[in-house]
């Protein structure tokens, strides 16, 4: 079966007890392609509350459209993926063992051909482990062993976000090709920078050496024609104030020229 045409994943709600958690989540569902929002115990829903508040255009499509369901049919008809922070740590404890990062999941989801179901439980203790003995995989998201518990509607993201490849069409993401400047334009920008370190009389030991590393930065950088000609113009306008005050400087030395310079 095609990526194409593949069934995306549901999102699970179960017994959550803010409706800003269930907004935050139908706005990432909205974001990363995914439409089916079912909800198990939800709390009210007023359209003019903190739920569609969170829920960005989600309010439009998502958010209304979501179904409130059991968890015992959500068991029946998906194959079920259940998060959890706490995992357990070897097969001893298998309610939470074994377990897959979102990157593993998407790995593991690209080729499954089945109606399938992201799980997510309440804002405090998560699903119990009743209910995660009835699903089918335990997903994970690492993080900081002082703290690994994320937000409901925070974890809903990351979660969805990795599993963007399997959702959201490649043409849907950005084009994130950037154009070079000509490299006429970049030796235009080391001739400006040469001026500067004449102008403001550069140690004659470090210039090789601080040439080569503009040099080398700039190459890294990849800049476009506008962040060159912006460099150039402001190393211009640096080098024109240099040398005025250079020509001062000569005619503090040459009295009568500063006097010819100054009287009206």
């Amino acid at each position: 079966m095609s990526e194409g045409a593949r069934p995306k994943p549901a999102v699970v709600v179960v017994d959550a007890q803010t409706p800003g958690n269930i907004g935050t989540i139908a706005r990432a569902m909205k974001n990363f392609g995914l439409s089916e929002l079912l909800l198990v115990d939800p709390p009210a829903l007023d359209p003019d509350g903190e739920a569609y508040g969170f829920a960005g255009h989600a309010r439009e499509d998502v958010l209304p459209n979501a179904k409130e369901v059991t968890f015992e049919s959500v068991v029946e008809n998906y194959h079920t993926i259940g998060c959890t922070a706490i995992t357990g740590e070897d097969s001893r404890r298998h309610i939470r063992y074994p377990f897959k990062t979102p990157v593993e999941l998407k790995e593991d989801l690209r080729t499954l051909d089945a109606e399938t179901a992201l799980v997510f439980g309440r804002e405090g203790i998560g699903l119990t482990n009743d209910e995660l003995a009835q699903i089918d995989q335990i997903c994970s998201i690492p993080a900081s062993q002082e703290y690994p518990v994320l937000n409901l509607g925070q974890a809903a993201t990351v979660l969805l976000y990795e599993l963007r490849e399997l959702t959201v069409e490649e043409t849907q993401l950005p084009d994130a090709a950037q154009s070079r400047a000509e490299e006429a334009d970049i030796e235009r920008f080391y001739g400006y920078l040469s001026a500067f370190l004449d102008a403001q009389g550069y140690n004659d030991r470090k210039r090789e050496k601080t040439t080569r590393l503009f040099r080398r930065l700039i190459a890294r950088a990849h800049p476009t024609d506008r962040e060159v000609h912006t460099l150039m113009g402001v190393f211009r306008r640096a080098n024109a104030q240099l040398d005025h005050r250079r020509e001062l400087l000569e005619a503090y030395d040459e009295p009568d020229k500063l006097s010819s310079q100054t009287d009206p």
